[in-house]
């Protein structure tokens, strides 16, 4: 009886311990990594450019729900959401934070210095803090850059050249931007070089947009530069729409712009800014830290013209501009 009894003891202890197997084996596998991605946009906006990414993560191995997962958080232009998206990644100890536009990453650089941070921005990285040095990044934050803010006086000569009898222009900047002093100073000594009247135009919230446009005839705006922002890219379509409903010639940075109906964009390539931040997130999955990878820039730019756009506006599109351009859409 003492035996029949230890026998069944010992049958019970191996069926545990058999249950046990599966459960202790799935805590052995090795955790999927996640990725936070933050920005201040919409996910519509930004299909092109979260593509791009994914092309970069997967030039170093890594696909989405294959061997990595990616939360993602959206400001969908409120900027002021930004501070509690990015607390909320950070809680999730994650691995890295990527897919941050400036704003973004800011917001990311104030919650944690442990987390890996990269950045896809249009800003000097030196100038708004983000880094030391362009070749010694330093801390928990890298990335890349495009050309964007540097090239507003070129935008507004690509204008003048399409428009070159408006002899007053606007120019149409975010005040609460990290970097608005130096767009407004740069653009107001490129109208000085050709010669042309600059009125500074504020908006910080989607609720100043049709306060500022129909300014526009107040000051008597021939044309319309928009400056570089992340806020701004969220609400592209909008700001060509009361581009096109006011009738006045506009260019801003990219070309989700001119292909939402304004006339040009001028500006350097995100895509590839994101397909660089896309390698650079899986270089630090693979162990590499932020402050060995010098920041990248993306040098490639891109000038779109909308030529169903300028005939609305009875404007005729030069030829040499034309023959300059990257894209026409027609």
């Amino acid at each position: 009886m003492a035996s029949y009894i230890q026998r069944r003891k010992f049958l019970a202890t191996l069926g545990g311990a058999a249950a046990a197997w599966p459960l202790t084996a799935r805590a052995q596998q090795p955790t999927m990594p996640v990725i936070g991605f933050l920005n201040t946009a919409s996910p519509s906006a930004y299909t092109a450019r979260v593509l791009a990414f994914h092309q970069g993560l997967s030039e170093t191995g890594y696909a989405e729900g294959r061997n990595v997962a990616i939360a993602y958080r959206w400001a969908e232009g409120q900027n002021e959401r930004l501070p509690g998206l990015a607390a909320d990644l950070v809680a999730q100890r994650l691995a890295v934070i990527t897919g941050a536009n400036i704003a973004a990453a800011l917001a990311a650089k104030a919650m944690t210095t442990t987390i890996p941070i990269v950045f896809a921005i249009s800003v000097d990285p030196v100038e708004v803090g983000l880094v030391a040095s362009l070749n010694r990044p330093g801390g928990n934050i890298t990335g890349a850059t495009t050309l964007g803010a540097e090239l507003g006086p070129k935008r507004l000569e690509l204008l003048h050249e399409v428009i070159s009898t408006a002899s007053k222009v606007a120019f149409f900047v975010n005040p609460t931007a990290p970097i608005a002093e130096s767009l407004t100073r740069d653009m107001q000594e490129g109208a000085r070089t050709l010669g042309l009247q600059l009125h500074i135009l504020h908006a910080s919230t989607e609720h100043d947009f049709d306060t500022v446009f129909a300014t526009l005839s107040e000051v008597k705006a021939g044309a319309l530069v928009i400056s570089t922002d992340p806020f701004f890219n969220s609400w592209s379509e909008r700001l060509a729409q009361l581009a096109s409903r006011y009738a006045v010639p506009a260019i801003y940075s990219y070309r989700e712009f001119a292909a939402a109906g304004g006339l040009m964009s001028y500006g350097g390539s995100f895509t590839e800014a994101y397909r660089l931040a896309g390698v650079y997130t899986g270089r630090i999955l693979n162990g590499e830290k932020p402050a060995d990878l010098p920041v990248q820039q993306a040098t490639k730019v891109e000038l779109i013209i909308n030529l169903k756009t300028a005939k609305a506006l009875g404007i005729t599109v030069p030829l040499p501009l034309s023959g300059r351009a990257d894209e026409l859409i027609e």
